[in-house]
Protein backbone atom coordinates (compact mmCIF):
# COMPACT_ATOMS: atom_id res chain seq x y z
CA UNK A 1 0.00 0.00 0.00
CA UNK A 2 1.47 3.42 -1.48
CA UNK A 3 1.29 6.56 0.84
CA UNK A 4 -1.28 7.90 -1.70
CA UNK A 5 -3.52 5.12 -0.96
CA UNK A 6 -3.70 5.43 2.52
CA UNK A 7 -5.40 8.45 2.83
CA UNK A 8 -7.87 8.03 -0.06
CA UNK A 9 -11.04 7.16 1.48
CA UNK A 10 -12.51 4.07 0.79
CA UNK A 11 -16.77 4.74 2.41
CA UNK A 12 -17.72 1.47 1.16
CA UNK A 13 -21.55 1.12 1.89
CA UNK A 14 -21.87 3.59 4.53
CA UNK A 15 -23.25 6.72 2.70
CA UNK A 16 -26.05 4.60 0.70
CA UNK A 17 -26.79 3.25 4.30
CA UNK A 18 -27.24 6.37 5.85
CA UNK A 19 -29.55 7.43 2.96
CA UNK A 20 -31.22 4.64 3.31
CA UNK A 21 -32.18 5.52 7.27
CA UNK A 22 -32.94 9.16 6.22
CA UNK A 23 -35.24 7.99 3.50
CA UNK A 24 -36.62 5.29 6.33
CA UNK A 25 -37.10 7.45 9.06
CA UNK A 26 -38.72 10.50 6.66
CA UNK A 27 -41.82 7.59 5.59
CA UNK A 28 -42.46 6.85 9.09
CA UNK A 29 -42.87 10.71 9.46
CA UNK A 30 -44.94 10.66 6.61
CA UNK A 31 -47.02 7.73 8.37
CA UNK A 32 -47.44 9.45 11.52
CA UNK A 33 -48.72 12.40 10.30
CA UNK A 34 -51.47 10.75 7.62
CA UNK A 35 -52.36 8.65 10.44
CA UNK A 36 -53.03 11.47 12.33
CA UNK A 37 -54.95 13.49 9.70
CA UNK A 38 -56.77 10.32 9.45
CA UNK A 39 -57.66 10.63 12.68
CA UNK A 40 -58.98 13.88 13.15
CA UNK A 41 -61.28 12.85 9.89
CA UNK A 42 -62.50 10.00 11.33
CA UNK A 43 -63.12 10.82 14.71
CA UNK A 44 -64.94 14.10 14.50
CA UNK A 45 -63.87 17.50 13.49
CA UNK A 46 -63.02 19.92 16.67
CA UNK A 47 -60.72 22.74 16.98
CA UNK A 48 -58.58 20.66 18.91
CA UNK A 49 -57.80 17.91 16.78
CA UNK A 50 -57.99 20.08 13.35
CA UNK A 51 -54.90 21.97 15.36
CA UNK A 52 -53.17 18.65 16.21
CA UNK A 53 -53.13 17.66 13.00
CA UNK A 54 -52.40 20.83 11.67
CA UNK A 55 -49.02 20.88 13.98
CA UNK A 56 -48.30 17.63 12.58
CA UNK A 57 -48.05 18.54 9.26
CA UNK A 58 -46.09 21.45 10.29
CA UNK A 59 -43.97 19.14 12.46
CA UNK A 60 -44.09 16.67 9.19
CA UNK A 61 -42.93 18.82 6.27
CA UNK A 62 -40.07 20.34 8.88
CA UNK A 63 -38.45 17.04 9.96
CA UNK A 64 -38.58 16.65 5.71
CA UNK A 65 -36.93 20.06 5.06
CA UNK A 66 -34.01 18.39 7.37
CA UNK A 67 -33.80 15.16 5.68
CA UNK A 68 -34.05 16.02 2.10
CA UNK A 69 -31.47 18.46 3.08
CA UNK A 70 -29.26 16.13 4.39
CA UNK A 71 -29.87 13.57 1.45
CA UNK A 72 -28.46 16.47 -0.70
CA UNK A 73 -25.42 16.56 1.06
CA UNK A 74 -24.40 13.44 1.57
CA UNK A 75 -24.88 13.08 -2.45
CA UNK A 76 -23.02 15.57 -3.20
CA UNK A 77 -19.62 14.81 -2.08
CA UNK A 78 -17.72 11.95 -1.53
CA UNK A 79 -17.03 13.14 1.66
CA UNK A 80 -19.99 15.22 3.22
CA UNK A 81 -19.93 17.59 5.97
CA UNK A 82 -20.92 16.32 9.70
CA UNK A 83 -24.80 16.62 10.99
CA UNK A 84 -25.21 20.25 11.87
CA UNK A 85 -26.25 20.20 15.87
CA UNK A 86 -28.73 22.61 14.44
CA UNK A 87 -30.26 20.10 11.85
CA UNK A 88 -29.82 17.04 14.14
CA UNK A 89 -32.00 19.31 17.38
CA UNK A 90 -34.68 20.12 14.74
CA UNK A 91 -34.92 16.42 13.18
CA UNK A 92 -34.99 15.21 16.97
CA UNK A 93 -37.17 17.98 17.66
CA UNK A 94 -39.41 17.41 14.61
CA UNK A 95 -39.46 13.45 15.51
CA UNK A 96 -40.60 13.87 18.79
CA UNK A 97 -43.07 16.26 18.95
CA UNK A 98 -44.79 14.35 16.08
CA UNK A 99 -45.35 11.76 17.98
CA UNK A 100 -46.99 13.52 20.99
CA UNK A 101 -49.35 15.46 18.15
CA UNK A 102 -50.09 11.88 17.03
CA UNK A 103 -51.02 10.24 20.36
CA UNK A 104 -52.67 13.45 21.61
CA UNK A 105 -54.96 12.83 18.71
CA UNK A 106 -55.66 8.88 19.73
CA UNK A 107 -56.97 9.86 23.28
Amino acid sequence: MSAADAGARDPGLQPERTHLAWRRTTLSATVAAVLAARTTLHGGLSAPRIIACALCCVLWLGFLLVAHRRIRMLAASDRPAALTPGSAATATLCTVALAVCASALIF
